[in-house]
């Protein structure tokens, strides 16, 4: 995968885990986001999140964008907690609460 969407894709991931429908209703991410009925549930961070890892996937082939670059490269910035996630090293209400943090901030 190309670099520059590496953050992209681990802050869907990691938002996608922290949503009511993979972690109350225990859905993979990929129904969540497939299925129109579990899509609609979806944080709007998440939604947003999902929107901005798309563009950066369409850059990757768009011709206006091979020579300026498709954007900054990985940061690694979310590795440790995609990471943790990924483990099952996490608290399941600690992690909603951040997510609803999150999305209530990005609401405003």
């Amino acid at each position: 995968m190309v670099a520059s969407c590496k953050d992209q894709l681990k802050q869907v991931a990691i938002c996608l885990q922290r949503s009511p429908c993979v972690m109350i209703e225990r859905h993979k991410p990929k129904e969540c986001i497939a299925n129109p009925e579990l899509s609609k549930d979806l944080p709007d961070l998440c939604k947003a999140q999902l929107a901005t890892f798309l563009e950066c996937k369409r850059g990757i082939v768009d011709m206006s964008k091979r020579i300026r670059g498709n954007g900054t490269l990985s940061t690694g910035k979310y590795d440790e907690q995609y990471r943790k996630l990924c483990e099952g090293d996490f608290n399941p209400k600690e992690e909603m609460k951040k997510l609803q943090s999150l999305d209530s901030t990005h609401k405003r």
